[in-house]
């Protein structure tokens, strides 16, 4: 009989059942899976929204960074039970199917237990001061605080580690940090190296789970591409991570709803308005928030979540500070009253091909753009309050830098791994694009911000306007 009381069931609205190993009938010394979930670390993100700002404009989207992470072990297993047959032909040395699937399943679950309040917002506005990461300070949780446990787990719901193995931490921690280079990964073993592919790369066990949430929890689309169908024509080959052309045509329709995502939802003009204003109070009072560089608190950090900072924000409307109770009295305006001093006037987007320079192009500096913007206005309207906002969406992940590589094309007509920018259709995508927004706090020279704009960029096609 099936020993049921060594799992756990979770129901997930996006991948069904979900199970992990239970805390019941483990050894002496042995950690579940349970175990980690349960910590206060990985429960902490209970308390992160998973959409940073966006929430406050789709209400249903009030899904956590807690669900996610439960989404991505879980994928985890999956592409383990689709790609360890592959690897491990690629790779002889690689450890055993559970070694590999239990390291992909702590690692997915792992890999954002480094964020703070308002997720990739808070690592550019604050963690960026320290030089700091949310990977980063994940893997310093992950060896630091979790290293003990880690070591101690011995199963997935699929099978038990071989006899002599032990996860490693330290593995872990590097896999669910961005590749910094070459010389990053030349000590890595091959096997491990392959691996990484499944958290950077263009496809991966992270983004595969957010596309689907995400356009699940905001009522964008129920299901957004065919994950069955990616999984399935992907295997290991000697270069790396590789699609067979078979499932081209999924990977093209997975990347077209994630670059859906950042123009629809996580680039929405009521999203960014309400980014400009969390930047300003971030700006203006970040000393007020967390006593440091998180890697020198960790302790603190533990108990430092949206929800934490959301309540004692608006506390400083009593504060002793003038300068704190003002800030406090602007977070209440937006927390409690959802208040926005930004209004989305006008919008123009370019989009990049591979040759296109983006350096070379205006919407490089928003700050070159609001100064020319004011010189273009009429004399009456230089003076009013305006935030220029560029967004920029990398439509086709990792062309250039040190994470290119992560993954490739099979082409079944001449039987040959190549890159996947060898596919005419991948190079027909564009490269990215980047959408500039003017915002002010009224629409009373709307027009005369568009005309600016205009004169601005040498003109526009209808197709790229957006106003009000």
């Amino acid at each position: 009989m099936r020993e049921y009381h060594l799992e756990n069931l979770s129901h997930d609205p996006i991948h069904g059942y979900i199970p992990f190993t239970s805390c019941e009938g483990t050894a002496q010394g042995e950690v579940a899976e349970r175990d980690l979930i349960d910590h206060p670390w990985v429960q902490r993100l209970r308390f992160i929204h998973q959409l940073q700002t966006a929430w406050w404009v789709y209400p249903t989207a009030e899904h956590t960074r807690f669900q996610h992470v439960i989404g991505v072990m879980h994928l985890a297993s999956r592409a383990t039970a689709a790609l360890y047959d592959s690897l491990r032909e690629q790779c002889p040395d690689c450890p055993s199917r559970p070694y590999v699937e239990s390291l992909l399943r702590i690692a997915g679950l792992l890999h954002d237990v480094g964020h703070g309040p308002f997720g990739h917002f808070f690592d550019a506005k604050f963690l960026s001061t320290y030089r700091v990461t949310h990977e980063t300070l994940g893997a310093r949780i992950i060896t630091d605080r979790l290293g003990d446990l880690i070591r101690r787990i011995r199963r997935n719901p699929n099978g038990r580690l071989a006899e002599g193995e032990t996860l490693d931490p330290e593995q872990i921690a590097w896999l669910i940090q961005r590749p910094s280079g070459k010389e990053d990964e030349a000590s890595r073993p091959t096997w491990l190296r392959f691996l990484r592919s499944l958290l950077s790369g263009v496809y991966t066990i992270d983004n595969m789970d957010f596309v689907l949430r995400d356009a699940y929890m905001t009522g964008y689309s129920q299901r957004s591409f065919d994950l069955d169908r990616l999984l399935h024509y992907s295997f290991f080959t000697p270069s790396g991570l590789t699609i067979h052309d078979r499932g081209f045509g999924a990977l093209l329709r997975f990347m077209t709803m994630r670059s859906e995502l950042f123009q629809s939802v996580y680039y929405h003009r009521s999203v960014r308005g309400i980014d400009l204003s969390l930047a300003d109070l971030f700006d203006e009072g970040k000393q007020y928030l967390f006593p440091g560089n998180p890697l020198d608190h960790l302790d603190e950090y533990l108990e430092f979540t949206e929800a934490s900072l959301l309540v004692d924000v608006v506390r400083w409307r009593t504060a002793a500070d003038p300068h704190q109770r003002a800030l406090g009295e602007r977070w209440t305006d937006l927390i409690r009253y959802r208040r926005v001093p930004w209004v989305m006037v006008c919008q123009r987007t370019l989009v990049f091909s591979e040759h296109d320079s983006e350096t070379a192009s205006i919407f490089s500096a928003p700050d070159y753009i609001e100064q020319k913007l004011r010189e273009h206005l009429p004399p009456d309207a230089r003076s009013a309050p305006l935030r220029v906002d560029i967004a920029r969406h990398i439509h086709r992940p990792h062309t250039h830098g040190p994470a290119a590589g992560q993954n490739f094309l099979y082409d079944a007509g001449r039987g040959q791994v190549r890159e996947l920018s060898a596919s005419l259709l991948y190079r027909q995508l564009p490269v990215s694009h980047r959408i500039c927004r003017v915002y002010a706090n009224n629409g009373e020279h709307q027009a005369a911000l568009a005309a600016a704009l205009d004169r601005l960029i040498g003109g526009h096609s209808e197709d790229d306007v957006t106003n009000m």
